[in-house]
């Protein structure tokens, strides 16, 4: 052990130590004390204590983080969720007999409840000046070494609850998203959204292409699925007569996990009657200006991209559109509106050598959809917005008026991660029950990432629906990039694991 390394607690390991925390807590209990209380009344979180003026009275409470003492007196650092703040214990002021239980009964990691004043320490510190206390709670395992701090990565996803303890940067993170949907909300309000909820479960898994989990209900004693989207129910909703309506909720999609996925994830959507995608691209910007001023964000972010470089993200609004078939053909050499079959589309991707996984057997729409998640996405810094995408990419939206061989969808990318996706609306029934039965047709031929169809769906559409678009945001996604994160498990307080007897 290096000199003069700090060390938090003295202890042969932590079995030792949970022993001698054990027994200190049956010495509280014998002193007729209760070590885990019913509630402790605070007037003052630890920062407010610490900005309040000299001599003011307080309340407040925390977790012990560090403790020393020096004579009659003894100092400790409470935590609570708004921060930090110094406790004195003063032999002069509580008593010997205070003092010395104090000194035998508390460990760093138990929770405190102090009664005293506010004063500044000969070093110039803010402390609390304790009258009374009160013991809120024993911890029978040690904290990690405060100067070692959290850096276990395993640690850090399992036991999220040390990596807030221990880890500042983790805790801001975590708050921001907080801020974040709480920003979101405020804004959807403020646009005369109502707020909706929409089943979990449903008959069919159906508004993405994704591979769904499945499940079943013995009550009823059919087979379910947990929802990829928000979107069908949503869309029936406005066929009902709301018009201006959001959803934040979890969507679940049994597949890869890599750092821009995970199985489950927190997704909003938003839909609105009379509007098209162009409306909601101005929105999007809205949105954006909206959750930067009320989080107090510069505009300029400097994130990392897949190679580990640091690079300025410009969020200032209004952002550069990109036609999508155009890019493609100017990062490819391929105009993939000349294509009406995947094998001579196939035959021309691997006459440029572009290579990806499961090439041999996707549909036209899977091999566009990987060309450009292969050549064009890692290149898009962003924020950009990709508008105008071949009709077969996407079953659900509305072919343009000039060109019916494209729909009118967006997609809102940065750093390579598509972060928003929306369209103007297929409200013709006729029509979606034949992209439907085309999804149908192509899983029958072996593509494996199609749409499932929704007779209930349709069946909404034929009572009659009202122009509309429809929107959606991957929330952990945007709060990785605002935040910085390149990994998605790092802005989920609880991401999936396998156990650890299965690894």
């Amino acid at each position: 052990m290096p000199k003069n390394q700090p060390v938090q607690e003295e202890k042969a390991n932590d079995f030792d130590e949970r022993l001698m925390r054990l027994k200190r807590l049956e010495a509280i209990k014998s002193a007729g004390v209760n070590p885990y209380p019913e509630k402790f009344d605070k007037t003052h979180n630890l920062v407010d204590a610490k900005v309040a003026k000299e001599r003011t009275k307080v309340k407040s409470a925390g977790r012990i983080m560090t403790r020393r003492t020096m004579g009659k007196i003894a100092f400790c650092h409470l935590q609570d969720w708004s921060g930090k703040c110094q406790i004195v214990f003063n032999i002069n002021e509580i008593g010997e007999e205070r003092f010395k239980w104090f000194a035998d009964n508390f460990d760093i990691g138990d929770f405190i409840g102090v009664t005293g004043e506010v004063f500044v320490t000969k070093a110039g510190e803010t402390s609390i000046l304790v009258k009374e206390y009160e013991f809120l709670g024993k911890a029978l395992l040690p904290l990690p070494d405060k100067f070692h701090g959290l850096k276990d990565t395993d640690t850090i996803y399992r036991q999220r609850y040390l990596d807030l303890l221990m880890n500042e940067e983790s805790k801001k993170v975590f708050q921001f998203r907080s801020d974040f949907i709480r920003a979101i909300r405020e804004f959807y309000w403020q646009e005369n959204f109502s707020e909706v909820e929409t089943p979990t479960f449903l008959h069919q898994a159906t508004g993405a292409t994704a591979t769904p989990y499945k499940t079943h209900n013995n009550a009823l004693d059919i087979d379910l699925f947990l929802r990829i989207s928000h979107e069908l129910p949503l869309k029936e909703l406005i066929v009902g007569g709301m018009e201006k309506i959001f959803e934040i909720g979890k969507a679940f999609r049994n597949e890869g996990v890599d750092p821009s996925h995970l199985p489950e994830h927190t997704h909003l959507e938003h839909y609105c009657a009379y509007w098209n995608f162009e409306d909601n691209i101005k929105f999007t910007e809205r949105m954006f200006d909206y959750i930067f001023d009320k989080l107090g964000l510069e505009h300029k972010i400097e994130i990392e991209n897949r190679e580990g470089k640091k690079q300025l993200v410009d969020f200032t609004t209004p952002w550069p559109r990109v036609n999508f078939i155009e890019m493609l053909k100017k990062d490819t050499g391929l105009d993939i509106m000349e294509y009406d079959d995947a094998k001579k589309l196939l035959k021309d991707i691997k006459a440029k050598k572009i290579e990806f996984e499961d090439m041999d057997d996707m549909s036209l729409a899977g091999l566009v959809d990987n060309l450009y998640k292969k050549v064009s996405r890692p290149k898009l810094v962003g924020p950009v917005i990709l508008y105008h995408y071949p009709k077969y990419l996407q079953p659900l939206a509305r072919v343009n008026d000039d060109d019916n061989n494209i729909v009118d969808q967006f997609q809102m990318v940065v750093n390579g991660w598509e972060i928003v996706k929306a369209y103007s609306e297929l409200v013709d029934p006729i029509d979606q029950k034949e992209r439907f039965d085309g999804q149908k047709s192509a899983k029958a031929g072996g593509e494996a990432e199609v749409m499932e169809g929704d007779d209930e769906f349709i069946t909404a559409l034929e009572h009659g629906a009202p122009p509309i678009s429809g929107w959606g945001m991957g929330i952990d996604r945007t709060v990785a990039i605002l935040t910085g994160q390149n990994n998605l498990r790092d802005v989920v307080l609880f991401p999936l694991l396998r156990p650890k007897d299965k690894e």
